[in-house]
């Protein structure tokens, strides 16, 4: 069953007479609960397709249809409905709030998803239930990263949305952040979407989807793809 749909679609950025075509008639198909990376050098457009999909942007051409909802024709307000409630996100950057508790900083989800689950929970399965009384300063990297993994978990989405979520991290806790990221798609069912330019996530990946000038070069599915552990980092 597809869950995202790209449907000729094209993000063009104009400054004066200057035309940037970040997407160039692009057309994608992904399936529900798979662990999908989209793969690409800077610049190649990568960054604008999540942002498509995540409804922080809107295609100059196109149709984008997201669990059989139309985004492209969404008003703002009905976006940041579809933000709230379809997708989560993951960061380089954990945009935690510093001055919050980390019980707080995923508590905060709750006043705009409908849907959310227990932040206690969330915690828990990101093996954080020890530190909720702690603030983000206190945390490791791997640590602050998993809070924000267990706040965009909380919204209950049906897709996450994850922009080079280890970038910052040692191979060491990148490993254990994308063991997490891996069981959420295989264990329940969640949609996991990673743009990066590490071939090595590649390697584990159901569907790679390969992106270069704006436009999809392939997208195939991996027979077998390999668990976090058979890669070597």
């Amino acid at each position: 069953m597809n869950i995202v749909s790209f449907q000729d679609v094209s993000r063009v950025y104009r400054n004066g007479d200057h035309e940037q075509r970040a997407l160039d008639h692009v057309n994608l198909r992904l399936e529900k609960g798979k662990f999908i990376v989209v793969l690409g050098p800077s610049g190649a457009g990568k960054s604008t397709l999540l942002n498509l999909l995540g409804g922080l942007d809107s295609p100059t051409e196109g149709k984008i249809v997201v669990a059989g909802k139309d985004i492209s024709t969404l008003s703002n307000n009905e976006l940041a409905d579809y933000r709230a409630e379809t997708v989560g996100f993951v960061f380089q950057s954990y945009n935690l709030i510093p001055t919050l508790t980390v019980l707080e900083n995923v508590a905060l989800v709750k006043e705009i998803a409908p849907k959310a689950l227990s932040s206690h929970e969330m915690l828990k399965s990101v093996g954080l239930a020890d530190h909720i009384h702690n603030f983000p300063s206190e945390l490791s990297g791997g640590e602050q990263q998993r809070v924000s993994i267990a706040r965009a978990l909380a919204k209950n989405p049906e897709i996450l949305l994850c922009d080079e979520p280890t970038g910052a991290l040692d191979s060491e806790t990148g490993v254990m952040v994308l063991r997490l990221l891996l069981s959420m798609a295989r264990d329940m069912g969640k949609t996991i979407i990673i743009v990066t330019h590490n071939q090595n996530i590649a390697r584990m990946a159901d569907v790679v989807v390969q992106v270069k000038n704006g436009q999809i070069l392939a997208c195939e599915e991996q027979e077998h793809p390999l668990n976090v552990e058979e890669v070597d980092w």
